[in-house]
């Protein structure tokens, strides 16, 4: 029986970790009593008496949390910014790529990844590898995601009273300076050797996520078409069951033509899509941002750290 501590578990991802943990039987989740929270010497006793901790915090107050931690059994999984291109953590998406997987289950400490980053690399990973587009391609990607993916004080703003709710205003482009917090990320892991724009969109939803990203034929490293790379695809991600190499049939793969970013909502897949013809394609990523995107990874990473199976819960 594993011990489970949520360092965080009243933000949104620690409470969603919490619902996708609360009837499993094989772990105890162990909770700081609600007077002790903000105690330093209660947090770090939990934080040391735990198998495996799952960090959910502000990125100064994860690095806090870890510096805490002197028991060389306790592992950690932070969803936060703070180590996801540290070297001394491992990344904890486990389809990245051959023996992934394997780092996780044998790492003490592993770094869930961004929502946006998690769709993002698992597009362009696979090209890099097999070589259709050079680690210094100027890729660009455009992301829609629902507001709860921008924190708090995002949800206030949509769910505030009509005259003032930012619903009002329909879709909206942000980190319009091009700096948005997951983009160190996205070049690290996904093989890029140059920052990639990213373009992304908050929606008048809760959640669920679509990245997508152009690909000009003439631009490739070797000459691909939409079959090829729906081969390529699945391919790399055969028996993952997680990810799902969607048809090419637009009628099959699309609601009435269009692209249903919240069908994978309260859940652990992601859907990949190629579109386009043999000049113009587009590759994309379909998932819950605080699922796969966040409370779903954190789980898949921690049942892997245990050496359970992944799916469980999930």
């Amino acid at each position: 029986m594993h011990t489970i501590f949520i360092d965080g578990q009243e933000g949104t991802t620690g409470l969603q970790i919490h619902q996708r943990l609360k009837d499993r039987t094989d772990i105890t989740v162990i909770e700081i009593p609600g007077d002790k929270r903000k105690d330093p010497e209660t947090k770090k006793k939990f934080l040391n008496q735990a198998d495996i901790v799952i960090l959910c915090l502000p990125d100064a107050a994860a690095k806090e949390s870890v510096a805490m931690i002197d028991n060389p059994n306790t592992k950690v999984v932070d969803a936060s910014t703070a180590h996801r291109t540290d070297p001394e953590w491992v990344y904890g998406i486990p389809e990245l790529c051959p023996g992934q997987r394997e780092k996780i289950r044998n790492a003490m400490r592993v770094t869930n990844p961004g929502c946006y980053a998690t769709g993002f690399a698992l597009l362009v990973r696979p090209l890099i590898e097999k070589g259709i587009i050079a680690a210094d391609f100027p890729i660009s990607c455009t992301s829609v995601s629902g507001y709860s993916g921008a924190g708090k004080k995002m949800i206030a703003q949509f769910d505030g009273p009509p005259e003032t709710s930012a619903a009002r205003l329909g879709s909206r482009f942000y980190a319009l300076n091009l700096q948005h917090k997951h983009i160190p990320e996205m070049r690290k892991h996904s093989g890029l050797t140059a920052d990639p724009i990213m373009l992304p969109i908050v929606c008048d939803y809760y959640s669920g996520m679509t990245v997508t990203i152009p690909l000009h034929r003439k631009l490739l490293a070797t000459s691909a078409t939409p079959e090829s790379l729906h081969s390529l695809y699945s391919s790399y991600y055969i028996n993952e069951p997680f990810l799902h190499v969607q048809s090419l049939d637009l009628a099959a793969s699309l609601d009435d033509g269009f692209l249903n970013p919240v069908s994978r909502n309260n859940t652990n897949h992601c859907d990949v899509f190629v579109f386009g013809d043999e000049e113009r394609m587009v590759v994309a990523t379909r998932f819950d941002n605080l699922g796969k995107g966040a409370s779903g990874a954190a789980v898949q990473n921690m049942n892997i750290m245990m050496n359970v199976d992944e799916t469980t819960g999930l």
